[in-house]
């Protein structure tokens, strides 16, 4: 492969949300400003004679900290590597902490795509998931990102959320359509331990809502997307056609990554590899080697495995083709026991030169990626 993308984790926040499992935190600008220094000495450290087609800079809130420490990111990657012309460059904001003047350094600095993290219209429910911001308050986000300049906007929501009703999502997915962004990412909430909204539900103060309900609203939600344009291209995500998410697509491709800064993770020569998440760890690190952790180095068979459980992710599926092309056997051989057992469970199915989840599939995705890991 002589292409790979990166991501860069931010892991700060300015309150962490009461869903979210992630490495993130709220921090002192001191230490922002002592984890910027250890992360551009992490980009420094780094020596891949690749392309760079993508750019991901995820959190956390990566709009919470001073746009200084962004363009200087962005400045030190394009110092250290081959970057593509037309490389998808992509930040994550969130209301409550974006600016003018931030917009127009990301946008000076090359970044040219935003996603912005909404995940309801309804106050009430951004309130009970622990959001720092209004509805209203992500409209004057979103009218200034455009304003800005800004063409490629994803936004995100959620569905499943405790005490959701379907017309409250039919009303947040009706309303954001209204915007004419050109990505929306729709995810289901899972419920992850040691996060507060957990907590509260085995304390019986919260109820998650039914997964029949929960699967009513995703193929809903699915059918008002799909008719106003959005193409479904991947479980969580629609876009209007030519934005789909070139990184995220990377990666159910299983493209190479670079993974810099906090538990930030790699997929690099068959190797998938991820920094620490002890922040003073990675902080007093005089050795970046010390700080890796190695999950797995793949052989052919976990490669392959891991190519189909990646890749039916996309709603066009596995290409039988491509498949050919990197491991030189029929896929439809290689998994024929995995692939009949789909198949006659109706989960999977085989269209010309694809293979891909059904809609039954779709509903028990989880089963199907289970046969191959």
């Amino acid at each position: 492969m002589n292409r790979f993308g990166i991501y860069v984790h931010i892991p700060f926040c300015k309150k962490k949300c009461k869903y979210c499992d992630f490495v993130s935190f709220f921090c002192d600008e001191e230490n922002q400003k002592k984890y910027i220094c250890k992360l551009i000495e992490e980009i420094n450290n780094k020596d891949i004679n690749k392309k760079v087609t993508t750019i991901y800079i995820g959190g956390g809130t990566p709009s919470f900290i001073d746009s200084k420490y962004i363009v200087q990111i962005l400045n030190t990657l394009k110092e250290k590597f081959d970057i593509e012309e037309n490389a998808e460059i992509t930040i994550e904001i969130n209301p409550g902490t974006i600016t003018r003047e931030k917009l127009l350094d990301y946008k000076n600095a090359g970044i040219n795509r935003i996603s912005i993290g909404l995940q309801s219209t309804e106050n009430r429910l951004l309130e009970l998931i622990g959001r720092i911001h209004t509805f209203e308050e992500f409209l004057n986000t979103y009218n200034l990102v455009k304003e800005i300049g800004f063409t490629n906007i994803n936004i995100d929501l959620m569905l499943a959320l405790p005490t959701q009703i379907k017309e409250e999502l039919i009303e947040s997915i009706t309303k954001v359509i209204d915007l004419k962004p050109n990505h929306i990412s729709l995810y289901s909430l899972i419920l992850e331990e040691e996060t507060e909204l957990y907590r509260k539900v085995e304390n019986k103060e919260l109820e998650m809502l039914d997964e029949d309900v929960e699967r009513k609203m995703y193929w809903k939600a699915k059918k008002i997307l799909e008719k106003n344009g959005y193409n479904h291209y991947e479980i969580s995500n629609f876009a209007k056609k030519g934005f789909e998410s070139k990184h995220n697509l990377d990666c159910w491709n299983q493209e190479e990554y670079l993974g810099l800064g906090l538990s930030a993770h790699s997929y690099i020569n068959n190797k998938r590899f991820s920094n620490t998440s002890d922040f003073d760890k990675y902080i007093n690190s005089k050795n970046f080697e010390s700080i890796i952790e190695v999950h797995e180095e793949q052989e052919k068979e976990e490669k392959a495995k891991e190519f189909m459980m990646l890749g039916l992710r996309k709603i066009e599926g596995i290409s039988i083709s491509e498949f050919e092309r990197r491991f030189r056997i029929n896929p439809l051989f290689y998994f024929r026991f995995e692939i009949s057992k789909l198949t006659d469970e109706g989960l999977i199915e085989v269209d010309l030169d694809n293979i891909k989840l059904t809609k039954k599939g779709l509903d028990l995705a989880n089963l199907v990626f289970e046969e191959f890991i």
